[in-house]
């Protein structure tokens, strides 16, 4: 009878014990899907800050984008006016800028392209001209277009000219690795 006795008290301190790391495991459950979710309410409260991010790194794209063949003007007036001779006035540009730089050599593709017009109150060899240009950093294919003269004794050129890249400014290229 003490053997009976003693396993209905042996196994009614295992069903209370087994009851008892029922009760503290559900107060562990619930202290932990309380403290998920005060996360989620924080993440929440952060979804405004995500999008605006997410926005910032858009338009950051898209102007590094629309803005890739953004121009310097200055070196290449410079270098139109260099190989001109003195006395020769720059009259007219018209260029259209090319497209965004697909290589990590922008002396490979193709810039800026178009026309440049010039006077000059002599008669130019424009030959010379033409190679003197073609030979400047930065042109990628120069010619001559047209000449023409008016009555008082003003001659006009026309040249044919591209640009390779290295006119971009590179001002809103993404750098790699970061923003």
């Amino acid at each position: 009878m003490w053997v009976v006795f003693g396993a209905i008290l042996l196994a009614l301190l295992i069903i209370a014990a087994a009851f008892w790391y029922r009760v503290v495991a559900e107060q562990r459950l619930a202290a932990e899907q309380a403290r998920t979710n005060v996360l989620i309410s924080e993440i929440a409260a952060l979804s405004d800050v995500s999008a605006a991010l997410s926005t910032r790194d858009e338009l950051t794209d898209f102007r590094t984008e629309a803005m890739a063949s953004d121009l310097t003007w200055s070196p290449v007036l410079r270098t139109i006016t260099s190989v001109l001779p003195a006395g020769t006035t720059v009259t007219g540009l018209d260029f259209t800028a090319g497209g965004a730089p697909q290589s990590g050599d922008p002396t490979l593709e193709q810039g800026l392209v178009g026309t440049v017009t010039f006077d000059s109150p002599t008669p130019i060899d424009i030959v010379p001209l033409i190679r003197a240009l073609r030979a400047t950093d930065g042109v990628y294919y120069a010619d001559g277009q047209s000449v023409t003269s008016s009555q008082a004794n003003l001659y006009s050129y026309v040249l044919t000219v591209e640009f390779d890249q290295t006119v971009y400014s590179q001002e809103y290229a993404q750098e790699e690795g970061g923003e």
